[in-house]
């Protein structure tokens, strides 16, 4: 079995100094519980942060890694108190928390920050490399990491990773806010596969990865950095069998009698969460307020017990927030309360698990209504409980768990009204009703379980690094560049055939920014000078452009994808009208208004629809609807409709690359021939080629061509070893 590094922020294991001791204790952490149960009983070691800074453990470190490794299966990273002040408590939770969580007004764009973050991330990257193996499986958990699939990847270019991400992943529109966006995006396009709880937040991923990078996606994979990489949905699971049998133990039962002592008859609303600005207890509190208000026959008949858990006391915005809850609570307390009933009982503690089980079997109502939330574990652990059936889950459409838990009250955390509404409805539904609607949800909980999480991540994300060796197949590897370069040397007659865009340089927002630059002439005028190379090159550029940027080279020019050729003079290859374009242009033009960003290219034989300016999400759509349109226009018209990299090309049907590479390959007998192109418009050529040529596509899409490269440079540097090699 295969072993599972398990990288996150903090460790299941807390490490306290007491008396001069050092004291061990489980953490209470969301991570550490749902993989708690887990990771024991698998071959794996987690690599995190102990929870003590190192200037108060001074000379103690390898007696705590002696310790951690054998009886936790644990490896510390071990950090000062001002990386946790700077790292976690500053950029973790003061830029990347609440931007992930639609809360931008509390974003704080600090430099000394973003350069501790970065520096964490590296110390992390160092403790993995001090005990990876080659065969290792490396799965990095939450936002404090994700810089770390691209440093390791950096150190270990074969290394499996994967990463997840347990909060919400934010749109575009957020997201670009964020001054370090590429960065971040870059660092988790690092790993093979990055997992999300829900489809909102892969789509999310995916659109900045092409608006931000420029990175294509097919099926929802990308291609990043000559790798395939999979963003995808797994929505994190419970232990539902500690759930579900918690009832039996006989703590949990001894606290169930003592809250039904306590309670009484009344009915019993359950809220617990952490104490954060994101899982809206104040709208939730104002929500019972305006229950109680219109509902007076519950008063003294029901009591909501708000748990709320102390998180990053030290942050202003949880200060205000606590003092704000507080303050809720004493109104709504003094407002309704009587001698003998406390509306709502207030725990500003966590619990340990025997009294959470009890709140959860007790509770005939759980009212869970984030703002914004990554899946919500909370509320699949209540119904994971509900062995009888009965309890009713109110649950916000904002939570990642609302999407598995449709048989939930899903309502807007944000609408008092419908909220209030929702606390009725729960609390007058049948037992009939929620005994049906329960059994729905734990039979969906029960087989989608923290194991099947487990396995469903890992299982992707080895079939995605066999899915990378096999498109990797037709790489252009070292040894297959060492045969190539080997025959070009020993050849006579060699004919290389160069697309210029995408192929020799990289795209640009308009053609005409995309000249040569000189290293690039230079490369082609050694190419060319050589008396034993005839290099040609096949453009969809007009005749004029390639004349003023090649023309005093020795070089084959084909304009247009093949209307113009240039060997010692222009000529065109066979006659050809343009009366066409009075009747395409004005569909062009059309589509230039209603897609903002493209522009019309006309060359003189063709037209060309540029949109690698334009909105992606926008062009996606326009693109397809205006080649539908013109292919059934062009039908007749003896014209062809191309499809290239951001571009859709309209010109003479039967006029195409393939046919003017043909004019030099048919011209004599070569003994070494090279094309590479990065379009479907090279497609033709690659079909035209003989067997004993060497083919090359540049980026990944199906292709005719032998062999990939990864961009342009790669292309480049290939010709620079075929100058060398004479």
């Amino acid at each position: 079995m295969r072993r599972l590094l398990i990288v996150s922020n903090r460790l299941p294991v807390i490490i306290e100094k007491r008396k001069g001791s050092l004291q061990f204790r489980g953490s209470i952490g969301g991570l550490a519980t749902g993989l708690g149960s887990f990771y024991k009983s698998y071959n794996s070691l987690w690599i995190g942060w102990p929870g003590i800074a190192l200037d108060k453990i001074k000379g103690e470190n390898e007696a705590i890694k002696t310790k951690l490794i054998p009886e936790f299966n644990c490896y510390p990273v071990f950090l000062t108190q001002n990386d946790v002040e700077n790292y976690y408590h500053g950029f973790c939770n003061r830029t990347l928390w609440p931007l992930f969580h639609y809360f931008t007004q509390y974003v704080i764009h600090d430099e000394s920050l973003w350069r501790a973050y970065k520096q964490v991330n590296e110390l992390f990257c160092d403790a993995v490399m001090e005990i990876v193996k080659e065969d290792d499986i490396i799965w990095i958990h939450d936002y404090h990491l994700t810089l770390l699939p691209k440093l390791i990847r950096e150190r270990l270019p074969d290394s499996t990773i994967g990463f997840f991400l347990h909060i919400p992943f934010p749109s575009f529109e957020v997201f670009r806010l964020l001054p370090w966006r590429k960065e971040i995006l870059a660092g988790l396009l690092g790993a093979d596969v990055v997992g999300f709880h829900t489809y909102d937040y892969v789509q999310h991923f995916i659109n900045n990865a092409h608006r931000l990078l420029g990175y294509e996606h097919n099926m929802g994979r990308i291609a990043a950095g000559g790798r395939i990489v999979m963003p995808d949905a797994f929505p994190m699971g419970i232990d539902y069998k500690r759930f579900s049998e918690a009832n039996q133990e006989p703590e949990v039962r001894k606290e169930i009698t003592k809250f039904q002592k306590k309670l009484g008859e009344r009915k019993v609303i359950l809220s617990i969460d952490r104490l954060d600005y994101t899982k809206g207890i104040p709208q939730r509190l104002e929500a019972f307020d305006t229950f109680l208000e219109r509902n007076p026959e519950y008063k003294e008949k029901v009591v909501i017990i708000l748990v709320a858990v102390p998180s990053r006391t030290q942050v202003e915005h949880y200060k205000l927030l606590k003092k704000q809850v507080d303050e809720l609570i004493g109104r709504i307390n003094g407002k309704y309360g009587t001698i003998g009933w406390t509306p709502i009982w207030y725990l500003y503690r966590s619990l340990p698990f025997p009294s959470l089980a009890a709140l959860y079997s007790i509770s005939d109502v759980a009212v869970l209504t984030p703002l914004r939330d990554g899946m919500n574990l909370i509320a699949k652990e209540y119904i994971a409980t509900k062995t009888e059936g009965k309890g009713v889950l109110v649950l916000s459409e904002m939570a990642g768990a609302s999407r598995e838990l449709g048989e939930a009250i899903i309502v807007n955390p944000h609408d008092n009204e419908e909220l209030a509404e929702a606390l009725e409805k729960a609390l007058k539904m049948s037992e009939e009703e929620q005994q049906e609607r329960n059994k729905a949800m734990q039979k969906r909980l029960q087989r989608y379980n923290i194991l099947r999480w487990v396995e469903e991540f890992t299982d992707r994300l080895l079939y995605t690094k066999r899915l990378q060796k096999e498109t990797t197949v037709k790489m252009l590897t070292s040894e297959m560049k060492g045969r190539l370069v080997g025959n070009y040397r020993k050849s006579k007659r060699r004919l290389l055939l160069l697309d210029y865009d995408g192929t020799l340089v990289p795209f640009s927002g308009r053609p005409e920014e995309a000249k040569p630059d000189d290293e690039l002439l230079k490369l082609l005028e050694k190419l060319a000078e050589n008396l034993k190379n005839q290099v040609v090159l096949i453009s969809g550029r007009d005749q004029d452009t390639l004349e003023r940027w090649f023309g005093n080279l020795s070089l084959g020019l084909v304009a247009e994808h093949g209307v113009w050729i240039k060997e010692k003079e222009w000529e065109m290859v066979e006659p050809l009208t343009d009366e066409w374009k009075g009747n395409i242009s004005p569909i062009l033009e059309l589509y230039v208004d209603r897609t903002p960003g493209s522009f019309i290219e006309e060359k003189e034989f063709s037209l060309v629809w540029h949109y690698r300016k334009a909105d992606p999400d926008l062009s996606s759509i326009r693109v397809r609807e205006l080649i539908e349109i013109l292919v059934n226009l062009t039908a007749n018209l003896n014209l062809r409709v191309l499809e290239g990299s951001k571009v859709v090309e309209i010109k003479n049907i039967g006029i195409n690359k393939g046919r003017a590479a043909l004019r030099w390959i048919s011209k004599e007998q070569w003994d070494f021939l090279l094309a590479v192109g990065d379009d479907l418009t090279d497609e033709d050529v690659f079909a035209v080629l003989p067997k004993i040529g060497y083919s090359i596509k540049v980026g990944f899409s199906p292709s005719k061509a032998r062999f990939n490269l990864y961009l342009p440079r790669d292309v480049r540097l290939l010709l620079e070893e075929l100058v060398s090699g004479g």
